[in-house]
């Protein structure tokens, strides 16, 4: 009897519900791509750091782990490598520089990193978009002593997509790193540095512990997990925290509109249940009915705002950092289907409070 007759008013003011439902539509939408640009925007900036297969990182301490700012010296290295627990260990060097492209292409921005066994090997997602294949020669632009340097390499290999600050990468040995890297003086060998250094422990478990020994034993490094490091990187936290409060005010407004939109309905209808009630309808029939039209409506309109978000995003330019991942966006739908109901609360408790009497016009 309650679905009866929340699909029959429903299907009655199709029209009017419809509407509503592209409002829900448009909410679904944008939900959906705050959380698709939140996750693109974080996996631009931490990828690389992501896909290491290692537990801890060690820094220079006092540096607030900023990987730019951290000197390793190949003597703290070899300390962190003997202490008890640590498997094994490898350096990474980080910085940026310009790829040149000779036959009028726009340069590209991109994150050098360079390992302690390497061959310069690029990101996969330049050499879709560039048409780079294994065997050609790239050209890169730093700056050292404020003057340009440009350096060609051959490109040896292809790795999957692995950016790093919203940039693709390209690796490279440590030594060749150090000579290509902007910086203000040539350094020799001798004073060959890392920016940090990646760890992998015996048992992962222990992880904590092991990072607390190696602070202890060897002097000015700080030593932290992967996650905290990637919640360090420059502007990461904030620009997270700013996209999730965006979707947290989207989602209290969402509720707010489908909230008043089906107080004005049940506020027009009162005389209607008032007759409902007259003739014997339970309380409990009239709230499900009003429940399960709420629940109608909000999922057609979510469903609708998918599958427009799915289209739109077949049409987005490559370069756009929308990532639409399975978990976030079950997060955001289910969110969006819960906030109907929570929204017509109001509207229940307005429905099953109606008197027959008064509504009809007939109380003394």
């Amino acid at each position: 009897m309650a679905f009866y007759l929340a699909f029959k008013e429903v299907w009655r003011n199709r029209g009017r519900f419809f509407l509503f439902s592209l409002v829900i539509a448009l909410i679904t939408t944008l939900v959906l791509f705050i959380a698709a640009l939140g996750e693109g925007l974080a996996l631009a900036n931490k990828e690389y750091l992501s896909k290491i297969d290692a537990q801890l990182i060690a820094f220079q301490a006092n540096v607030k782990l900023s990987a730019n700012a951290s000197q390793i010296s190949e003597s703290k290295v070899n300390s962190i490598a003997r202490v008890d627990g640590v498997n094994s260990v490898g350096t990474l060097g980080l910085s940026s520089a310009t790829l040149i492209f000779d036959n009028g292409r726009p340069d590209l921005t991109v994150s050098l990193i360079g390992l302690e066994a390497s061959q310069v090997i690029i990101d996969g997602r330049i050499a879709s978009k560039e048409n780079i294949r294994v065997g050609d020669m790239i050209r890169l632009k730093t700056i050292q002593d404020t003057k340009e340097k440009f350096f060609n390499l051959q490109v040896v290999g292809i790795t999957e997509s692995q950016q790093y600050q919203f940039s693709p990468s390209i690796f490279m040995p440590r030594l060749t790193w150090d000579k290509v890297r902007s910086q203000q003086t040539s350094r020799s060998l001798v004073d060959l540095i890392s920016n940090i250094v990646v760890i992998r422990v015996d048992n992962p478990a222990e992880a904590d512990q092991v990072a607390q020994r190696i602070q202890e034993q060897v002097s000015d490094v700080e030593v932290v997990g992967i996650q905290k490091a990637i919640e360090a990187i420059p502007g990461y936290s904030a620009q997270q925290s700013t996209l999730n409060t965006q979707q947290f005010f989207t989602l209290l407004i969402g509720m707010l509109v489908i909230g008043g939109f089906f107080q004005i309905q049940m506020l027009q209808k009162i005389p209607l249940i008032g007759v409902l009630k007259a003739i014997g309808t339970p309380n409990l029939t009239v709230g499900a009915a009003v429940v399960l039209q709420i629940i109608l409506v909000t999922v057609f309109g979510v469903f609708l705002g998918a599958l427009v978000t799915g289209l739109l995003a077949l049409a987005l330019p490559t370069g756009i950092p929308i990532v639409f991942n399975g978990v976030s966006i079950i997060i955001a739908v289910g969110t969006l289907l819960a906030i109907g109901p929570l929204g017509g609360l109001v509207s229940v408790r307005l429905a099953i409070s109606v008197e027959p009497l008064a509504a009809l016009g007939l109380s003394s």
